[in-house]
């Protein structure tokens, strides 16, 4: 079977499984905000209509000059992209015949960018269940190695790594004249984020990529964003193509980084119904991977292959992440964002019928 690369648009997910989409459905899939775009964006949608008639700022000046004010960096060494994908396709590109490092489980991303590149792949697997880094294992492999991408925190299984080993993977990388790619796509779901931004300055190898699609559930628009030293984000800006970011995304992007109480709210919220998912979790026996973001891995210890129970909540219309494409999980997990308290308690509800009737299913 043909399964889809990626969480949402979860038609393609059906017409896979050939199965009919049911009239009502939860996307489970996408870890998106559940508080939904920012009030200000449908306040002030029709003004944006002016925006579609002008040429936008092809570097983003407005947007960069805020992030600089958040991140404590200069402009220089801010690139704007049109969502996180096309930031990882720039690197791919700077990094074209270069020995590349994935630390596994990982958007799939990463290696589709370096294959599309003809560069030399590795991997390094963190182990399911146990989540060990082994970063003594990870630093070894670093002597032939030109770059590494490291998800912090990490998709799919929402592990976060703090400040100390961040600093050890670092020092270890520019012993080796290594780059180290940090995707922080979903950082600002993590409560007790600690902010990695200031070693731009003392680690010329680092480059963080972040979304701002997430965070302020903005997919459709597509923003993101990378940091880094300055001569390399001025190599990756060489392959990107002019105007790359849309003049609605850049405007919107600068009203998401005005919505400081928008942003605590949404981490109460995660907390305190990741708080809910897992106690009702762990009551039913089910493994849960250590999540620190807005989205997290559910396994039945009682399956081996986890399709049973997916198949039976997408006939629900409850649609998990399969990861039959993330290596070291193949389909032995499943992945469910965060949802509102009402669409996690449907949730709950499938998987308290999951496991009064599963029997049947086996």
């Amino acid at each position: 079977m043909n399964w889809p690369k990626h969480g949402a648009n979860p038609k393609y997910l059906f017409n896979a499984l050939e199965e009919p989409f049911p009239d009502k459905t939860i996307d489970f899939s996408a870890n998106i905000n559940p508080l939904g775009p920012l009030p200000v964006i449908k306040k002030n949608w029709q003004s944006l209509f002016e925006e579609i008639s002008v040429y936008p700022d092809p570097a983003g000046l407005n947007l960069k000059q805020k992030l600089s004010n958040e991140t404590g960096l200069d402009t220089q060494e801010i690139l704007l992209g049109n969502g996180g994908a096309e930031i990882i396709s720039l690197v791919g590109r700077f990094l074209a015949d270069k020995r590349v490092l994935i630390v596994q489980p990982a958007f799939s991303e990463y290696e589709q960018a370096c294959k599309a590149n003809n560069c030399n792949i590795d991997y390094h697997q963190v182990i399911a269940g146990s989540w060990d880094l082994n970063i003594e294992v990870l630093e070894k492999k670093l002597k032939n190695t030109d770059a590494v991408f490291f998800c912090n925190p990490n998709n799919p299984t929402g592990l976060y790594y703090p400040d100390a080993v961040v600093k050890e993977l670092l020092l270890a990388c520019k012993k080796q004249n290594c780059l180290l790619i940090i995707d922080e796509a979903f950082y600002d779901f993590v409560y007790y984020y600690e902010s990695i931004t200031k070693y731009i300055l003392e680690f010329p190898n680092l480059l963080i990529i972040r979304s701002m699609t997430k965070m302020f559930a903005i997919p459709g628009l597509r923003l993101g964003y990378v940091l880094g030293d300055s001569k390399i984000i001025k190599c990756l800006a060489r392959f990107q193509p002019e105007w790359s970011v849309n003049a609605i995304a850049l405007k919107v992007g600068e009203w998401c980084l005005d919505s400081e109480n928008y942003r605590k709210e949404t981490l109460h919220l995660i907390m305190s119904e990741k708080k809910r998912l897992f106690a009702f979790f762990h009551h039913l026996q089910f493994k849960v991977s250590p999540s620190e973001t807005n989205f997290y891995l559910v396994k039945d210890p009682t399956l081996d292959n986890q399709f049973p129970m997916f198949q039976f909540l997408i006939k629900r219309g409850i649609i998990p992440r399969h990861t039959m494409n993330f290596p070291g999980l193949e389909g032995k997990w499943l992945r469910f964002a965060v949802k509102s308290p009402s669409e996690n308690n449907q949730l709950m509800e499938a998987i308290q019928q999951w496991k009064s009737d599963c029997h049947l299913y086996l």
